[in-house]
C-alpha cells in the first residue's frame, strides 16, 4: 500500500511515512493496552470511519508495527496486538501525551472518554522518578469501565479490566476525583471526605497513587 513520502533523510520523516497519517497513532495507542479484535478498537475509537480503521490497520501490518493472531478455541476471534518494534513507540507517545496534556482542561463538546484514552493518561502522568522501587496494584474503577494499573520495582504496566489481586481498588462515585487527583487540584483526604470516591484495601495507597500519577 502506497504511502506518502516526504522526500527527506530523516529519521522523523521516516516515523511520520509509518505512523503520520490521521488515526493511525490512536490505534497505536489502543493497542498498548492490549490485543484488541476489530469491534473493540472500532468501540475504543467511535469517530473513526470504518473503512479507514481497515486502512490503518492493513497499513501498520504492512509496516511492521502490528500483527494479527487467532484466539484459541473456543474464542474463535481474530485479534490485533503490536509487535515489539510498534511497543518501541511508548516512549515517544508517552512524551507526545505529556505535551498535548498541558492543554487540556475540560473536555470539548462531543469528546469521547474512552477506556484506552484514559489508559494511556495514567501513561502519561506516570513519574518513575517518584516510584523508585514501589511495587503495588491499583484497580480504577470509572463507571463504564475499568483500569488495571500494576507497578513492580518501579515498572508500570497499564491494562484494561479487573486487577486480579489489587492492592487497593479506586471507584469514582461522582464528578473527576481521578482527574482532581492527577492535577493535584484536591488531595487524597479531599476527594475521600466529598465523597466522590470509594476505596478498598489500603487506604493509606491513594496517598501514593496521588504522588505516582501527576501531571
Amino acid at each position: 500500500m502506497a504511502t506518502r513520502e516526504y522526500g527527506q533523510f530523516c529519521g522523523l520523516a521516516r516515523a511520520m511515512e509509518v505512523i503520520g497519517e490521521r488515526w493511525a497513532v490512536l490505534i497505536v495507542r489502543n493497542l498498548l493496552s492490549g490485543p484488541q479484535r476489530y469491534t473493540d478498537l472500532r468501540n475504543g475509537l467511535p469517530a473513526i470511519p470504518t473503512n479507514i480503521l481497515s486502512t490503518r490497520l492493513k497499513q501498520l501490518e504492512e509496516s511492521g508495527l502490528a500483527t494479527r493472531r487467532a484466539l484459541p478455541h473456543p474464542e474463535r476471534a481474530v485479534v490485533y496486538e503490536l509487535t515489539d518494534y510498534g511497543r518501541a513507540l511508548e516512549p515517544a507517545l508517552i512524551a507526545l501525551g505529556r505535551w498535548g496534556a498541558r492543554t487540556m482542561t475540560e473536555p470539548r463538546p462531543g469528546e469521547a472518554i474512552t477506556a484506552e484514552s484514559v489508559a494511556m493518561a495514567f501513561r502519561t502522568a506516570y513519574r518513575p522518578e517518584a516510584a523508585h522501587d514501589t511495587t503495588a496494584g491499583f484497580e480504577v474503577r470509572m463507571g463504564e469501565f475499568t483500569i488495571n494499573i500494576q507497578i513492580t520495582g518501579g515498572v508500570l504496566a497499564v491494562g484494561l479490566g479487573a486487577h486480579p489481586a489489587p492492592d487497593l481498588v479506586i471507584e469514582r462515585l461522582s464528578g473527576h476525583p481521578i482527574r482532581e487527583l492527577m492535577s493535584g487540584s484536591k488531595t487524597p483526604d479531599e476527594v475521600l471526605a466529598d465523597g466522590s470516591v470509594r476505596v478498598e484495601g489500603d487506604a493509606l495507597l491513594l496517598r501514593r497513587f496521588a504522588e505516582l500519577f501527576r501531571f
